[in-house]
């Protein structure tokens, strides 16, 4: 269920609020270090503009991540533009989106050409 890899790597983030939402990006970067011999080594970097636009009634829209594998050449860069929503059960803070992605450049075997994104997060209070 994964690389079989250690990975270890950096993260940055820049992010501007305004009174309609959010823009920025994040950027994250893993290189592999130790792991099972017989795997692959793992160089991966991820970037995603973060354009979340909040309509009222705790709605928002939301922007997709490109990822680009560096050692063996593997990349795509999707567009997707996604909605969420944000609501109170009880305590918990309960937060649900899905965002379908369609691959707009990419290269390498396995490679998505077309992506539904969803989750759902729970915020529970201490």
């Amino acid at each position: 269920m994964g690389t079989g890899k250690w990975q270890a790597g950096f993260a940055g983030v820049v992010v501007a609020p305004h009174k309609w939402g959010l823009l920025g990006a994040l950027v994250t970067w893993q290189q592999s270090f130790a792991g099972d011999s017989d795997r692959p080594k793992v160089s991966t970097l991820q970037v995603q503009p973060v354009l979340i636009y909040n309509p009222p009634d705790a709605w928002y829209l939301r922007s997709a991540t490109s990822s680009f594998d560096l050692r063996n050449a593997n990349y795509y860069i999707p567009i997707g533009f996604g909605a969420g929503k944000v609501w109170k059960a009880g305590t918990t803070t309960c937060n649900v989106f899905a965002e379908p992605q369609w691959t707009v450049a990419h290269d390498g075997s396995g490679v998505p050409k077309f992506q539904v994104f969803f989750g759902l997060n729970l915020q529970f209070p201490l």
